[in-house]
């Protein structure tokens, strides 16, 4: 049961219908403070179209709003504050998440595919810390938009393909070690890569071969496909035991080399629709408000727009795909504006059911990291310095848990993957080592352990399930109720939004809480509502491992 949704048709019918339902939930407000009520309707916005002052009209709202599910009306200037039947809500929010356990706030399978595509490191470069924000952003929206009743097909859209192949073919032929290479290929291929770069400064000549490296692999010259699939192999390798770290999986590793057998179908579209410009010996699709868009460069060779678009069409076949999500940084946005023009300029109406989704930059010391000039933080590191911390965490204060290397690795990880999607996406996140191992305060082991500490609950005080009425939880109950009440929306909005850092912050609101009403109330005192109390903490635990399993987070039941 949501609330806003029955208080909003009462207020339409006492308009007589002036504002529809739906328009009525999107001027509902949460008052600043509980005294104020639950529910508040400003009426600001009626006084023209009803050629009355907002006070009145709040007047007469109020004295129509009769209903069980409304246990008190206040006027307060233009606002009309509703105070709701606390006993019926705490029943009927209880009951429900009790019933459908964690398919509470999960929409009707609608047998519809959501293509996301997200992670997409390049091949032959370290997994870092840059590529994390794409990663476990793309992950949670998969799992968000599954929630949401979609079909989520997970894209690892890998950077297999362009000059930096020719830099480092030439770079392995200059000063590889292929037994090195073999045993640690990232550490061992960036090594040369940026050793490329260092040298190229001052000696251009290293480009050129670079530029001619990569031509003999477009053209298929056997030794350069075998290099380059050896990098590819290797690379992703080592990709896989980060992934599996994360619990994280795809459904299509298909990449930029997997699209150039389709790029020639999309350039002979765009010249059979006249939508190809010749500009400066480069073939260019103008636009009204944007750059032109580089469809292929002067000598022929095809760029990322050529390969996005075959992608795109590619997908949108092959899936059936009702939304494209493009997890990337949001300084491609002008790639993504022009790529979605073209797609429309072609007369595709589905254009409109692409999105780019992108997020603020990883920082370290307020710049960007570089993978060129050898900065970068490799998250292997981070993670395994996290699960570490965790390690000492728990041989500090619980030694005898069992399972301890589990443990450690569901919250070590869990620390790094919230630290990054508790942040509104679009802000540049500074990377800090030490923020990311402190697990007390607006952290997901500390959403972890308050999980943790319910199932401790739960089995100290002998749970069972069973049917009750919830009329004694105590005072503090009632704000957990509320948030309770409210997750199905967050759940909608977050998907709608594409923003998993609205279930991260409910999450924390939701343990916060909890733990202060467990701070303040007895729940093992061996009573007739002992069974009670705990059942409405065993529905708390169901919501906060939902909410983790939203963002790609484990709950451990012992911490």
């Amino acid at each position: 049961m949501v609330i806003n949704k029955p208080i909003a048709a009462l207020i339409s019918t006492a308009l007589n219908n002036e504002l529809t339902t739906s328009e009525i939930e999107k001027l509902l407000e949460k008052p600043k403070y509980m005294e104020l009520g639950d529910v508040a309707f400003p009426c600001f916005t009626l006084a023209k179209k009803l050629k009355k002052s907002p006070q009145l009209i709040a007047s007469e709202i109020a004295a129509k709003l009769i209903s069980k599910l409304i246990q008190e009306v206040n006027v307060v200037g233009a606002y009309v504050n509703i105070f709701v039947n606390q006993q019926m809500v705490t029943e009927n929010v209880l009951q429900e998440i009790l019933s459908k356990k964690d398919q509470y706030g999960s929409k009707q399978p609608v047998q519809e595919n959501v293509v996301i595509d997200y992670s997409s490191p390049n091949i032959a470069k370290p997994f870092s810390m840059g590529h994390l924000r794409s990663t476990v952003i793309g992950n949670a929206l998969a799992n968000i938009a599954e929630k949401n009743g979609y079909n989520a097909v997970r894209i690892n859209h890998l950077g297999d393909w362009g000059t930096q192949f020719g830099k480092l073919i030439v770079a392995y032929k200059l000063w590889g070690n292929k037994e090195a290479i073999e045993a640690s290929p990232i550490q061992e291929l960036l090594k040369i890569y940026v050793k490329f770069h260092e040298m190229a400064e001052t000696n251009e000549s290293l480009n050129e071969q670079a530029r001619a490296s990569f031509k003999s692999l477009e053209d298929g010259n056997e030794e350069a496909l075998i290099l380059w699939k050896w990098f590819r192999d290797a690379s992703l390798k080592e990709f896989n035991t980060i992934y599996n770290l994360l619990g994280i999986c795809f459904d299509s590793y298909a990449g930029e080399a997997f699209y150039n057998d389709k790029m020639n179908f999309v350039i002979e579209e765009l010249k059979e629709k006249g939508l190809l410009t010749l500009s400066d010996g480069a073939y260019v699709v103008e636009m009204e408000d944007l750059p032109p868009c580089l469809i292929t460069k002067t000598d022929g060779a095809t760029l990322y727009a050529t390969r996005d678009l075959a992608a795109a069409m590619y997908r949108k076949k092959q899936y059936d795909a009702k939304k494209i999500f493009y997890v990337v940084g949001n300084e491609q946005s002008l790639h993504f504006k022009q790529l979605f023009n073209v797609i429309e300029k072609m007369g595709y109406d589905w254009s409109k059911d692409l999105q780019h989704v992108p997020f603020g930059m990883m920082l370290k010391d307020g710049k960007k990291m570089s993978t060129r000039k050898g900065k970068v933080v490799l998250l292997a590191d981070v993670l395994a310095e996290a699960i570490e911390t965790a390690r000492r965490n728990i041989e500090e204060k619980n030694p005898v848990l069992e399972q301890k290397e589990l443990v450690a690795k569901q919250v070590g990880v869990g620390a790094v993957i919230f630290n990054d999607l508790k942040n509104d996406r679009l802000n540049d996140i500074e990377f800090s080592l030490e923020q990311m191992m402190n697990f007390e305060g607006e952290t997901g082991p500390y959403v972890q352990y308050t999980f943790a500490r319910i199932s401790s609950l739960l089995e100290k005080g002998e749970f069972k399930e069973q049917v009750l009425q919830f009329d004694a939880l105590g005072e503090y109950a009632w704000s957990v109720i509320q948030l309770l009440e409210q997750y199905p929306v967050i759940v909608q909005k977050s998907f709608e939004q594409a923003d998993p850092s609205q279930i991260a912050k409910f999450s924390l609101q939701l343990a916060r809480a909890f733990n202060k009403y467990y701070a303040d109330t007895k729940i093992l005192v061996d009573d007739e509502w002992k069974q009670m109390k705990l059942s409405f903490a065993f529905s708390v635990a169901i919501i906060l491992k939902d909410a983790l399993y939203l963002l790609g987070i484990s709950a451990p039941n012992k911490m």
